[in-house]
This record gives structure tokens, sequence and C-alpha cells, in this order.
């Protein structure tokens, strides 16, 4: 893919995509940025963009990077606790037990270490996946034959700066951190791509399809804008 270099921000992956109707500036799960373009657009646009929206990039980035304060009894997902314990031995544990994770540490040692930060990270990836494939291809069904909508395949994800996507063959992919989502912001992403089963854009008629099956899209629209679709 194509990279420019910015002085501030530093290397930008550059996405052109048939889809897009305009340019759109993300933050990818590695934590750089990313822009999603029109196949004709010009690439000196994303440039202007970049120039005009510096703060706003700032603060993206900013909310992107994981703020996350784990303790004892905190709920990931929907249905699991993360309990901490602490141990004499040396060396620290991090397991999913049941419903439980279970993270045993040293006293010396905490959470916010970036290599037992990892390795809970991969231990809630599992969890996450778990409730993901339980939950998720039972309510795109519900809402697929409520709504009318019809599609080949579900897939799952959590690499990805997205929260899901449709593609032309009619598969569905979903990112397994909808799961820390409220329910009404997981069925909005899950409406919004059974739409794109028909409307491979964002026209109004594609608005007008989301809006009929959710009536508090624009403001479910805006607090999905708060979340980060990375685990």
């Amino acid at each position: 893919m194509p990279i420019i270099h910015d002085s501030e921000f530093g290397k930008i992956t550059i996405r052109r995509s048939a889809r897009a109707s305009q340019i759109r500036l993300s933050v990818a799960p590695d934590g750089n940025l990313r822009a999603s373009l029109p196949s004709y657009a010009p690439l000196f646009l994303v440039k202007r963009l970049l120039s005009a929206s510096r703060d706003e990039l700032r603060q993206m980035i900013s909310r992107s990077h994981n703020t996350t304060t784990y303790t004892s009894g905190m709920l990931i997902g929907k249905s699991h606790t993360l309990i901490i314990r602490q141990t004499t031995d040396n060396n620290y544990k991090i397991w999913r037990y049941g419903q439980q994770i279970v993270a045993s540490l040293p006293t010396s040692r905490t959470l916010k270490e970036p290599e037992i930060e990892k390795a809970l990270r991969e231990v809630i990836v599992s969890a996450l996946r778990i409730e993901a494939k339980s939950y998720l291809p039972k309510r795109l069904s519900f809402l697929a034959k409520k709504y009318g909508y019809s599609y080949e395949r579900v897939r799952f994800s959590h690499a990805s700066g997205r929260w899901g996507s449709c593609s032309t063959t009619g598969t569905i992919s979903l990112n397994i951190a909808l799961m820390k989502l409220p329910f009404e912001l997981i069925d909005y992403v899950i409406i919004h791509e059974l739409t794109h089963t028909k409307h491979m854009n964002h026209s109004h008629d594609f608005w007008a399809l989301v809006g009929h099956a959710d009536a508090n899209y624009k403001a479910h629209k805006r607090a999905l804008k708060l979340e980060n679709p990375s685990v």
C-alpha cells in the first residue's frame, strides 16, 4: 500500500476504495494513521486534510491509546470477570477459567508492565472471541430476518480498526471488540453492515434503510465514534 509521511504523525498508509465517497482518516491498530479515499482522489487532498485537521487528529490518536485501568472484579466483555490475585511466586500467570480471567501476579509487578499487559490482552482476545462467536451470529441472523436482509456468511476479526465490514460477495465481518459495546451499539453496527448487502455505499438510500431499522442511528453513530475498536 502507498505510504506518505507527515512531520508530526509519521507514516500514513493510503487505502483506495471504489466504495469510498470521501477522504477519511482513522487510527490503525498499530497506532499509525490510515487514509481511505476514492480511487480517483489525488494524494494532495490527504495532505490538505491533515493540515486542516491536526487538533482533531491529535484527539483521535489520544482516544485510540489503550488507557484502560484493569481492576479486580471488572467486567470484560459481556460475561467474563477479571480476577487479580497476588502470589508469592516470582512469575506471573494469566489464564481463562470458565467465565473468569485470572491474573496471578507477584506483589512487585503490575498489569501496566508491557509484557504482562500483552499477555492479558491475549487472554482477553480469547474471551471476547468466545463471546462473539456465541452471540453475534445469532443476533445477525435475527436482525437479517426481521428486516429482510440476506448474507452469505459471517467471519470474525480483531486486528482491525473497523467495527465491521461487508464484502461484495455478502460476507459480513464483525470485530470481536463489539462485545465491549452496549447492546444497542452492537445492533447499530450489525444493521449498518446488513444494509451494505443492498447498498455498497453511504448514499441517501443507504442511510434511509439504516434509519428504518434503527430510528436512533444518528445518536448511535456519534456514540460509536467515541469508542475504540481495538481489543
